[in-house]
């Protein structure tokens, strides 16, 4: 299960008060994101000057890249109260109006998952968003009667991994749009050693290199990781984190030097021994590697198809050159030839 995963990038249920000790506060704290960052800066400087309230912004990519923690600094930046919320959490109209009609001036809301709205409650955001009022149906039957309330100017900010799943209304109404990137090794770096200090663990530069190295460009695993080599290193009686003490961790771990563990290894190993590199269903990995599909493709594909080892074909999934090296063996192009592919 991806919870279960120490390279999983969504977060546990156990991680949410470790996680906010770790996230900074400011954008000069921020790291990474530059680009992300210097639109911001702009964007909330002038908001300020004018007296106005910031304008929506949506933020997306994929999870543990900073999402939930820049709607936080966007806030603090802004100086005002930021509530979150998430889009299953607003089941019905009446729980969006309660929290809109509780917002102060320029108040920041924080919707995760925004592309999971209901679509009904979806419509009654509109009005929101551009007029900064709510229409509301009242009773029912004959009697019914549509009222507007007029509420304080705010700032939308909602995250998403599937931007695509967001309709087209909700979407144009955003006046700012952020991709969130994968990060680099060095952003990473400076991520764990940052981390470290705050966690009160000494880590050599190195050490924090390789955590970073092994982290999918992704600070959530970036920490997950170090919190659990911090574990072997007090178990051991280490000084502090070196090089040899984090290697013989993330061995302990089973993460290799491209962030893989175990499953994603089975997966390609699946494919490229058992189905000689493919074309094979999905389905039939699924059976091979003893895993659900759904958990296949949402959760383990996505990384492998990333890094290119794995190829989506009509045809079915195709292990790449790449894969192969991976595992040391030879490329034969021609056994694509052969193709188990059979349900999609």
């Amino acid at each position: 299960m991806e919870d279960e995963r120490i390279v999983g990038r969504n977060i546990r249920p156990d991680e949410d008060f470790q996680e906010l000790s770790l996230r900074p506060k400011l954008l000069n704290e921020y790291i990474g994101q530059e680009k992300t960052k210097e639109k911001l800066t702009i964007f909330i400087k002038a908001a300020m000057d004018r007296g106005e309230s910031l304008d929506h912004v949506l933020l997306y990519g994929p999870p543990g890249l900073g999402k939930t923690t820049l709607a936080g600094i966007i806030a603090n930046e802004l100086n005002v109260n930021l509530k979150i919320t998430s889009g299953p959490a607003i089941e019905r109209q009446g729980d969006l109006a309660s929290i809109l009609t509780n917002l102060d001036k320029n108040d920041v809301l924080f919707i995760d998952e925004i592309h999971r709205l209901n679509r009904q409650v979806e419509e009654i955001l509109y009005p929101a968003m551009e007029d900064y009022s709510l229409d509301l149906i009242v009773g029912k039957g004959p009697s019914a009667r549509s009222i507007r309330i007029e509420i304080e100017k705010f700032t939308l900010i909602g995250a998403t991994t599937r931007a695509g799943l967001l309709t087209k209304p909700l979407r144009d109404r955003f006046g700012v749009v952020l991709n969130l990137d994968l990060y680099d090794e060095d952003s990473l770096t400076k991520i764990v050693m940052r981390s470290a200090k705050i966690l009160g663990v000494s880590i050599d530069k190195k050490a924090a290199k390789e955590i970073a190295k092994r982290s999918r460009g992704t600070p959530r695993i970036a920490n997950r990781i170090l919190k659990r080599v911090r574990d072997y290193q007090e178990f051991h009686n280490e000084l502090e984190i070196s090089p040899k003490v984090a290697k013989k961790g993330l061995e302990l771990l089973e993460i290799d030097q491209l962030g893989l563990d175990k499953t994603d290894r089975k997966i390609i190993s699946c494919v490229v021994e058992q189905f000689a590199g493919g074309p094979v269903g999905l389905d039939t990995i699924s059976v091979a590697c003893g895993e659900e599909k759904t958990t296949l493709e949402d959760v383990y594909e996505p990384y492998l198809i990333q890094i290119g080892f794995l190829s989506r074909t009509s045809r079915g999934r195709i292990a790449t050159k790449r894969a192969y090296d991976y595992l040391g063996l030879e490329y034969n192009i021609g056994n694509n030839n052969i193709n188990f592919f059979e349900e999609e």
